[in-house]
Parts: C-alpha cells; structure tokens; sequence
C-alpha cells in the first residue's frame, strides 16, 4: 500500500499547485506562467535523479521507453497549457474538477489500451466522478 502514501501526497500538492497558480498568474500571461512553472519543475527534477544518481542509467532506456516519455512529456505540456489558461480564465473551483475527468478518461483508456480490468465499482465510480464533475462545474 506504499502507492497509497504517494498517490495522497501527489493529491495534496496537485491542490497546492492549482492554489498556487490561480493566485500566480494574476496578470501574468498564461503561456509565460506555464514555462516559469515548467523551468522550476526542470531544474528540480534534474536535481534529484543527479543527486540520487540515476542520469547514467539513461543509457539502458529502451528506445520504445524513450518515445512514449517524450510523447508523454509533450501531452503533459499541452495539459499544463491548456490547465493555466482555464485557471487564469475561469473559477479554481470548477476548473480543477473538470481538469480532473482525466480520472475518468484515463480509465477508459486504460482499458482500451493497457487492457486493464474495469470491474462495476469501477464503472460506478466513474460515472460518480464524472456526474460530481458536472454538478460542480455547472453550478451557478
């Protein structure tokens, strides 16, 4: 149950982050806010897999491993774009549950492409998510 552990902290800073940013890019072009972001993330990032000494193990990435990362890479910088434009336009509290359907769209891909087993709780709790998303973002 460790992933628990970490998937809790990944939520509670991913709240932080949406928080912070709302309040960040108050007159601050979203594109720009985004690759101040995207260059903090960078150098951190970079920072502890040099610490930790993992950049020689780059070498053994198999070239399958390396286009979908950077494919990866790619539609995480598109979601990050598309995410500060919504905040800086729109109310933290209705973006963010919509920004989070990709919970939603991610168990469906993941069924279709990873083949992954999506059992009726699952299904259920989708359908929850994706009824509470509306709720919230439709609300006046």
């Amino acid at each position: 149950m460790q992933w628990l552990t970490y998937a809790l902290l990944s939520a509670v800073f991913a709240a932080a982050t949406s928080i912070l940013a709302k309040i960040g890019i108050k007159d601050v072009n979203s594109n720009l806010a985004t690759a101040i972001r995207t260059t903090v993330i960078l150098v951190f990032t970079w920072g502890i897999a040099l610490a930790q000494k993992q950049v020689p193990q780059i070498t053994n990435i198999s070239k399958t491993s390396f286009i979908f990362l950077i494919l990866s890479g790619l539609a995480t910088g598109l979601s990050w774009l598309f995410y500060f434009r919504a905040l800086q336009l729109g109310q933290a509290s209705k973006v963010v549950p919509i920004d989070k359907l990709s919970l939603v769209i991610t168990i469906v891909l993941a069924a279709i492409f990873l083949k992954e087993n999506v059992t009726l709780p699952v299904i259920i709790g989708a359908i929850l998510m994706t009824t509470g998303t509306l709720i919230i973002a439709l609300a006046k």
